[in-house]
């Protein structure tokens, strides 16, 4: 397994050992023992599975309080996966940093607390799945503006279709400070 580090603290990819041959492969999704020995730690306590469609955009989306951990990857298709620095203490607060995920090129991509997440599914399907540090609390989820200029994102497509949630996202100097994160 790589493991390797973003520019914003925090984040990181993760390319599992793949073992394959003509009649497909295997990939070990997650392990404990051996993810900790490579720096994530971190305890999961539920995991979800997603389907969408080409030009689906579901996102930015975050928690606060009970902040949730997200460990992402695609098992069919291809999305471009982005997270934002939300962390007010943070030299990053408010930058971005998005890749693409593929059932062809099996990444995993961790997103801390702190951060929102969101992504773009560029297949004419994809199944993205996650696994999270915390339940999800509807309560306390906020959606953060997929387009917000200030942050800047440069998405792989142009006309995204959203959820009317998502539509509705806020700017990030629209959300009350005690929303984000300390």
């Amino acid at each position: 397994m790589n493991v390797s580090r973003c520019e914003i603290a925090g984040l990181l990819i993760i390319e599992p050992q793949v073992f394959g041959d003509a009649r497909g492969y295997f990939m070990e999704t997650w392990n404990r023992q051996r993810y900790r020995e490579a720096g994530l730690a971190s305890e999961f306590v539920q995991d979800n599975v997603s389907f969408s469609r080409r030009g689906i955009l579901r996102g930015l989306h975050f928690q606060n309080p009970f902040g949730q951990g997200k460990l992402v990857y695609a098992l069919h298709g291809e999305v471009f996966d982005v997270a934002v620095d939300l962390r007010q203490s943070s030299p990053t607060f408010g930058r971005w940093h998005g890749l693409t995920l593929s059932a062809e090129n099996q990444r995993q991509f961790f997103i801390p607390p702190g951060f929102a997440h969101g992504f773009a599914v560029l297949s004419e399907t994809a199944m993205f799945a996650y696994k999270c540090t915390e339940l999800y609390a509807p309560q306390n989820e906020v959606t953060l503006a997929w387009n917000d200029p200030e942050i800047g994102i440069h998405w792989p497509i142009e006309s995204p279709r959203l959820s009317v949630k998502d539509g509705r996202g806020l700017r990030l100097h629209e959300i009350s400070k005690d929303r984000l994160f300390a």
